[in-house]
């Protein structure tokens, strides 16, 4: 496995784990109402996109398992968000922690952050099992960046863990 830029011929598995509610149902957005055109012009736009780093995570033979994202990248600051989400049938085989062990060393050794955060909801037990067993480390929500927390919906922010890698 590995990472890799995404390419347009991932849109059609990309849209799959968008279509699969077992992948979604714990994810705030509507990733049903998303089209193969949707992802294709993803794919597209993340060329010219300097504030957000997203990568395709891959098997051996290229087949796209998922994508893997540091969001909102602060390089004057030293931190971004990061983000996961694979397909069902990537599930279980490793390809989650190679992934994001892989973007966030990217985002500590070769953008030089401090910092790389992300939430969860609290009632996303595979998520929580899967962070916590990799022994990330939890924190408190007044020690995210601010700009961060105003992506979220303040009505929400009580349903989320936050996480920090440094």
């Amino acid at each position: 496995m590995k990472l890799r830029n995404l390419e347009i011929k991932d849109a059609p598995l990309m849209l799959e784990w968008m279509h699969d509610k077992n992948v979604t149902s714990k994810l705030h957005r509507n990733f049903a109402a998303m089209k193969l055109e949707d992802c294709e012009k993803f794919i597209q736009s993340r060329i010219l996109d300097k504030e957000n780093l997203h990568l395709a995570i891959v098997d051996d033979n290229d087949e796209y398992m998922g994508t893997v994202s540091l969001k909102d990248i602060h390089q004057e600051d030293g931190y971004a968000e990061f983000a996961i989400t694979i397909r069902r049938a990537a599930m279980g085989k490793g390809y989650s922690t190679y992934g994001m062990h892989e973007i966030i060393r990217q985002g500590l050794e070769e953008l030089k952050l401090n910092a790389v955060y992300w939430c969860v909801a609290k009632d996303n037990l595979r998520a929580v099992k899967f962070y916590d067993k990799n022994d990330y480390q939890r924190v408190s929500e007044k020690d995210i960046p601010k700009e961060l927390l105003e992506n979220y919906s303040p009505d929400l922010l009580d349903g989320f863990y936050w996480y920090k890698a440094v």
